[in-house]
């Protein structure tokens, strides 16, 4: 197989739109994050030069694509049990367990859900996000636990990745935070980017950020804790986690954004995908899930209640 190579010349009908958009209306086989991937690395061209995502185009215009061969998948396939919410031949909902990362990355090759993916549905995952994400459509933390949705076919994979875009995916998580909090329910709109200092943690960054809310409703408030229920409007890396330490109530556990819970091991923060609401890519039905709380969260809830 080799490089697949697209032309495309600019109509006057086309003037002023984002070469990302451009291509997307003209390719609709590549997501948007896709091209933006393909123009970071210099795999689209416009007249012979490299562009940006928000370069606009203008009449006459070439824009040249190219979209490198498929790799083979380096990825290998592991025999990890997995907690299966719901499968069909478009989509698989996982209810993900604590200490599992999604998908490899460098130094971390194995052990991840995408390895258990592999195994579990052979063939039948979508290759959109390339050879370390197949069928990943979004993502949560290694140490949150609760439902994610993944495409088995391409078709699924975009028509998820653009429900998301639209924010027609609901997601809701429910968490333990520190502190006792008054507000019955709140809105937290605050930009998320890079943390200025250390590179490996987010941070509210109203210079660099992009747009992040997050809408919370307290459940039930404790001496000095919170349980609370949140709706993501948005899906920032670790939004929540952020979000919370951000108004000065880490979340219970997190030892990134807050600080280790001291009533019991929680092995990381007390965060869990409870809730998750999409349309069927293929039959446009809307599907609701809800992964149950697990033993980590229930446990510290009854001490909590008990104390």
């Amino acid at each position: 197989m080799e490089n697949r190579t697209e032309t495309f010349i600019v109509d006057y009908s086309e003037e002023g739109i984002r070469l990302d958009s451009f291509i997307a209306s003209r390719m609709e086989s590549l997501t948007r994050s896709h091209i933006q991937k393909l123009i970071e690395e210099g795999m689209i061209t416009v007249n012979g030069a490299s562009a940006k995502s928000s370069t606009k185009t203008k009449p006459g215009m070439v824009i040249v694509v190219t979209v490198p061969e498929a790799r083979p998948l380096a990825v290998v396939a592991q025999d990890i049990p997995l907690d299966i919410v719901f499968e069909d031949e478009s989509i698989i909902v996982i209810n993900k367990p604590k200490n599992l990362v999604v998908h490899p990355a460098a130094g971390n090759q194995e052990g991840t859900l995408v390895n258990a993916l592999l195994h579990h549905c052979r063939d039948s995952l979508s290759d959109i996000n390339g050879v370390i994400r197949p069928g990943i459509v979004h993502r949560i933390d290694k140490d949150t636990t609760g439902l994610l949705v993944i495409a088995k076919s391409n078709e699924a994979h975009l028509s998820l990745s653009e429900q998301l875009k639209n924010h027609q995916i609901r997601r809701t998580y429910e968490a333990i935070v520190d502190g006792r909090m008054e507000t019955d329910s709140g809105k937290i709109s605050a930009p998320i980017g890079r943390h200025p200092v250390n590179r490996k943690k987010m941070a509210v960054n109203i210079r660099n950020g992009k747009p992040a809310v997050t809408h919370f409703r307290v459940l039930e408030r404790f001496k000095a804790h919170t349980y609370i229920r949140c709706e993501l409007e948005t899906g920032r890396t670790h939004q929540i986690r952020v979000h919370m330490s951000y108004i000065g109530h880490p979340v219970t556990g997190d030892e990134v954004y807050g600080k280790k819970c001291r009533l019991a091991d929680t092995e990381g923060q007390v965060l869990h995908a409870r809730y998750l609401k999409l349309k069927h890519p293929v039959s446009n039905e809307e599907m609701v899930f809800e992964a149950p709380l697990p033993a980590y969260f229930t446990d510290l809830l009854d001490r909590l209640r008990s104390s």
